[in-house]
């Protein structure tokens, strides 16, 4: 039986549910030629995640050769081998994948020109139009998506060149199609600017801002699991939960980007929006369906009702080391690792505080959310000490869904533990490859759906939460304290999630199962 991310030749089977048709063999709802072009094709962004992104949903069958053409646009002045070859060394190897990689780059285009000049762009529009033309492409059905794997800074510009000369050129059903990276903006202010930039040139249902953690399997499965059974329903609120988790933790640091790191920070890198739509998923109240606009107006209304964010309820932290980078300042006070508890203004969660917390260079590498229940009341067995009840959804790595609960142990005597009921993805789904996060966001909006990505409205109530804090840390006001590097974070930290009433379970660990046998229901 096949593990998790082994490649196969054959299509990929997918887990009930996902984004992707439950079908292999059901087409993408919309027919007509497709032209990608992923502008700064020659950055790390584009080799490391979108084109391995395309050559996969390639490999499935969803960009079939003979409607599809990918373009790559830079100012690296290369030629379609040469781009080609930078690809290739991040897909995945193997003698039997070869035949499928050579189809995929031979699909694969290369259009050299600056971010602000027409000439460049022209030349790009007059590429699209001959694949249009050769594709036989009838009026209306000419779909061109453009993904800008480039710093927000260069988008108005690049935006206004594809306005002007690589729109879609029938008015009879075409689209075009924008998707731009995070981050947004540095803040409110200058988020509104760009998304004011950027509006001018497109209506809204045209840009897709992408936020990859949206693809995420377990992410995706959240309103599956909140909306979907019975016996949760009732106790997701404020009656029955203590406090919710929400973290993100990489056991590196900046590696080589410490300037351009220095320049955000971890709020903005990592909070801000990744453990921020993670929040709005937990805490959202039920959409009247599952339309991109309902479940997006359902996460807008929880990002208007958090409180201002206090002061002591702020830990900053920078690991040891980190000013060691010549990229960065000696006197930087640029956040590592941040912990900021959020309360939402509302009937179902007044009074729980979301800790959100994100940091570098810490003792292990995972992203996950503890959804902690509160005491049992009228506790007969004495095993308040053990632990609360907890609900843990791992992100990554080792997807798992587990119930941490009290058990009797087994033997003679009434004595109790922690123990789980567990669901780990490696071990369930063993014949199923779980997409990869870019993989459904591209296919998402490829089919036009935008329920995985953030909308304007959505971005502006997201700013508001976090830019007083972030002027205050800019300007020095807020400052970070030092931690060791492969430690937990500043022992600050930890007594911020005991104060806001987090208890800690006392020697369990959860171990992920090794292996699963398949038992006939």
């Amino acid at each position: 039986m096949a593990e998790v991310g082994q490649w196969h030749l054959e299509k990929r089977p997918y887990a009930k549910n996902a984004s992707l048709p439950k079908d292999n063999d059901t087409p993408v709802p919309e027919t007509g030629c497709l032209s990608i072009t992923v502008l700064g094709a020659s950055g790390d962004l584009a080799k490391k995640k979108t084109f391995p992104a395309l050559f996969n949903l390639y490999r499935q069958g969803f960009l079939p050769s003979d409607q599809v053409h990918i373009f790559g646009y830079a100012r690296s002045k290369l030629s379609d081998d040469e781009l080609r070859d930078r690809i290739q060394g991040y897909l995945p190897q193997g003698q039997e994948l070869a035949q499928v990689i050579s189809g995929f780059l031979k699909l694969i285009k290369y259009v050299s020109g600056s971010y602000d000049s027409p000439d460049g762009f022209k030349t790009l529009d007059d590429a699209i139009y001959k694949h249009e033309v050769s594709r036989n492409t009838i009026e209306g059905s000419s779909r061109r998506l453009f993904y800008l794997a480039l710093p927000p800074s260069v988008y108005p510009q690049i935006c206004k060149m594809i306005k002007s000369y690589c729109m879609n050129k029938s008015d009879l059903g075409g689209w075009t199609r924008i998707v731009v990276e995070k981050p947004f903006g540095r803040d409110l202010a200058s988020a509104e600017e760009l998304s004011s930039q950027i509006g001018k040139l497109f209506e809204e249902a045209e840009i897709y801002r992408i936020d990859h953690y949206l693809g995420k399997e377990l992410v995706q499965n959240l309103l599956v699991l909140r909306f979907a059974n019975r016996f949760f329903m009732p106790v997701w609120n404020r009656d029955n939960i203590d406090n919710v988790q929400i973290v993100f933790r990489e056991d590196f640091g900046t590696e080589g980007r410490g300037g351009y790191f220095d320049q955000y920070g971890i709020i903005r890198d990592i909070i801000q929006n990744h453990l921020l739509q993670v929040f709005c998923l937990v805490a959202m109240e039920k959409p009247i369906s599952l339309k991109p606009e309902h479940i997006r107006d359902e996460k807008v209304k929880v990002l208007q009702s958090v409180l201002p964010i206090k002061d002591e309820e702020v830990v900053l932290g920078q690991y040891q080391g980190y000013k060691d980078d010549p990229t960065v300042p000696n006197d930087s006070n640029t956040p590592t690792f941040a912990s900021v508890i959020l309360r939402i203004h509302n009937e179902r969660w007044e009074g729980v505080p979301f800790i959100l917390k994100a940091g570098k260079a810490l003792d292990s590498r995972k992203a996950e959310i503890r959804i902690q229940f509160k005491d049992v009341p009228g506790d007969i067995f004495k095993c308040k000490k053990q632990g609360r009840n907890e609900l843990v959804i791992r992100l990554q790595p080792s997807e798992a869904i587990y119930m941490k609960l009290t058990v009797k142990q087994p033997g003679l005597e009434i004595s109790t533990a922690q123990s789980e009921l567990d669901l780990s993805y490696r071990q369930r789904y063993q014949n199923v490859v779980i997409p990869e996060a870019y993989e459904r966001l591209i296919l998402d909006t490829i089919k036009g759906d935008q329920q995985h990505f953030v909308r304007r409205d959505e971005l502006k109530a997201a700013w508001e939460i976090f830019t007083p804090m972030l002027h205050r840390i800019d300007g020095g006001e807020l400052k970070t304290v030092p931690y060791k590097r492969g430690s937990r974070g500043p022992d600050e930290a930890d007594a911020l999630v005991e104060k806001a009433g987090y208890v800690q379970t006392r020697g369990y660990i959860w171990i992920p199962p090794t292996f699963w046998i398949p038992i006939q229901n």
